[in-house]
């Protein structure tokens, strides 16, 4: 059964993959382009195969796989905003969107592990003020349920 997220990553990919193809064939071109092609495609495959999982731990392992990929996928947007490589317009509106989808992922991660957001603000305050501050850059989500 396919779910509504499921169908959102997917979409995601498909713009990420046209929107490589306009990068231009240059040494790095070619290079940003396989890392973002690649991080930002298997987002939406491991949450996939998340939901065909054998078990909970499974289930867990490979969501964790997805929030990866999302992470990844950011930071390669970001070097394309930053380095002016495709089209501007798209690459801002899909480095907002693969911030949503790493949110998402995140809090999907949590609620399987049983962690809430509080317990987990708790520890990265302890931890790292700069941890909490970036929970707080994903305004869709509240931080304290």
């Amino acid at each position: 059964m396919k779910t509504e997220f499921e169908h959102r990553t997917k979409e995601f990919s498909i713009r990420i993959v046209k929107l490589v193809r306009t990068f231009p064939k240059t040494v790095d071109g070619i290079e940003v382009g396989r890392q973002l092609l690649r991080s930002g495609t298997s987002i939406g495959a491991n949450y996939r195969e998340a939901n065909r999982a054998e078990s909970k731990p499974d289930f867990i392992h490979k969501v964790g796989v997805a929030e990866k990929e999302a992470s990844e996928t950011v930071y390669w947007l970001e070097i394309c905003e930053g380095a002016q490589v495709g089209e501007a317009t798209e690459v801002h509106t899909l480095l907002k969107e693969s911030r949503e989808l790493l949110a998402i992922v995140t809090t999907i991660g949590r609620k399987a592990k049983g962690r809430t957001l509080r317990a987990a603000a708790v520890l990265f305050t302890v931890a790292s003020a700069t941890v909490l501050f970036s929970l707080s850059r994903f305004p869709a989500f509240r931080l304290f349920s």
